[in-house]
C-alpha cells in the first residue's frame, strides 16, 4: 500500500493582520536591474539558479519596501538578493566554510578597503557603495549592527545543524531575530524612507517591543510557511515547528495551531506598542510614525509575497492560498549535478 500523505493545515495568519499591502510602481524596471546586477556574477549552480529565480526576491521587495523610490527600491532589491545569496551558500556548507563566507560579507560591509577576491565580496563592496549614497548616519550604524549579529547567528545555525542541535524556544527566538535578516531588512526601513531616527527611540522600551514584536510576527510566519521545504531538505532544526514538537511534544498540527495563536498575542503586543509609545517631538514623531509604516508594511508584504511566489509551496502556492492545505513533500535525495560546482569563492 502507499504510504498516507502527511498533510498540514496553515494557520489563518492573513485573518489576523490589519494592515492592508500595496506594491512598489518600480518593481518591473528596477528589479530587472537587480536580477541583472546579481546573475551577472555567476554564483549559482543551474539547480540552484532555478530555485532562486522561483523565489521571486524582488517581489518580496515590491512588497515590503513598496513606498521607496527608485533608487532605494533597485538598492533594497540589491540587498535581498544579497541575502538570498548568503542563504543558499551556507546553507550546503559545514559550519567553518559558513563562518568563513559570512566573515568575508561581514569584513566587505564594514570595512571599504578589504577585498579578499571572493565574488562574495565584490558583490557586498557593490552594495555597500549604492546604500551609502543615501543612508542617514544612525540608520547605517543600526544596519551594520544588524549584519554584523546576523553573520554570527547564520553562524552559529550552521554549527547547531552540524551537531543536530534543536534549540529551547526562549533560546530560538532570540537566535530567530538574528539569522533571520528580518532585523537587517528592517535596518532599510529608514533608508528607503529617507529618515534618520535617533538612538534615544531604539533605547525605549516600549518602541522595543514594537519592533521585537513586527520582528517575531515575520520570523514565525516564515517559519510556518517554509517548514515544508526545510523538513524536506533535512533543514528543519531551525525553525519554530521543530523547536515546538520537541519542546512542547506538539503533534506537527499542533505546533501549527499554536503558531496561528501566538502569532495573533504577537499582533496584539504590537498594536499595544503602536498606540502606547511617548512623545520625542513633533519631527521626531512623524519620523517614528513612517518608521511604524514601513514593519507593517514588512508584516503585511511578506504575508503576501509568501503566496504569490512558488519559493514555499512551489507551483501549487495559489491552491495552498486558498485551502491553506500542504501535503507534506518526501525528503529529498543529495545528489550532485555535473554544474555543482559553484564559482562563490
Amino acid at each position: 500500500m502507499p504510504s498516507q500523505v502527511r498533510r498540514l493545515v496553515l494557520p489563518d495568519l492573513k485573518s489576523q493582520c490589519p494592515f492592508i499591502g500595496t506594491t512598489s510602481p518600480h518593481y518591473v524596471d528596477a528589479s530587472a536591474e537587480s536580477r541583472a546586477w546579481i546573475n551577472g556574477f555567476d554564483v549559482f549552480t543551474d539547480r540552484k539558479r532555478a530555485y532562486f529565480v522561483q523565489g521571486c526576491n524582488e517581489l518580496l521587495v515590491s512588497h515590503t519596501y513598496s513606498y521607496a523610490g527608485y533608487e532605494q527600491f533597485r538598492t533594497a532589491c540589491d540587498f535581498v538578493n544579497l541575502l538570498f545569496v548568503l542563504d543558499e551558500l551556507s546553507d550546503d556548507m559545514n559550519s567553518a566554510d559558513a563562518h568563513a563566507i559570512l566573515n568575508t560579507y561581514r569584513c566587505a560591509l564594514l570595512d571599504p578597503d578589504w577585498d579578499d577576491g571572493s565574488v562574495v565580496a565584490k558583490i557586498t563592496k557593490d552594495f555597500r557603495k549604492r546604500l551609502l549614497r543615501h543612508a542617514g548616519p544612525n540608520a547605517t550604524k543600526r544596519f551594520y549592527d544588524y549584519n554584523v549579529a546576523y553573520t554570527h547567528a547564520v553562524g552559529k545555525e550552521s554549527e547547531l545543524r552540524e551537531r543536530n542541535i534543536v534549540l529551547d524556544v526562549d533560546s530560538y527566538i532570540q537566535l530567530r531575530r538574528d539569522n533571520s535578516a528580518v532585523q537587517c531588512c528592517f535596518g532599510l526601513v529608514e533608508y528607503a524612507q529617507g529618515t534618520d531616527l535617533p538612538d534615544e527611540v531604539f533605547n525605549d522600551p516600549t518602541f522595543m517591543q514594537l519592533h521585537n514584536s513586527a520582528c517575531d510576527i515575520v520570523c514565525w510566519h516564515n517559519d510556518i510557511y517554509s517548514y515544508d521545504m526545510e523538513q524536506a531538505k533535512g533543514h528543519d532544526g531551525n525553525n519554530i515547528v521543530t523547536v515546538l514538537m520537541k519542546e512542547k511534544g506538539f503533534h506537527l498540527q499542533d505546533a501549527a495551531d499554536y503558531i496561528g495563536e501566538y502569532s495573533l498575542k504577537l499582533m496584539k503586543e504590537f498594536l499595544s506598542a503602536r498606540d502606547n509609545l511617548p512623545s520625542f517631538g513633533a519631527f521626531i514623531d512623524s519620523q517614528i510614525k513612517r518608521y511604524i509604516q514601513g514593519l507593517e508594511c514588512w508584516i503585511v508584504g511578506n504575508l503576501n509575497w509568501s503566496f504569490e511566489s512558488q519559493r514555499y509551496f512551489g507551483v501549487k502556492h495559489l491552491e495552498v492560498k486558498e485551502t491553506l492545505v500542504v501535503n507534506l513533500r518526501p525528503k529529498e535525495i543529495a545528489y550532485m549535478d555535473e554544474s555543482d560546482t559553484s564559482d562563490s569563492e
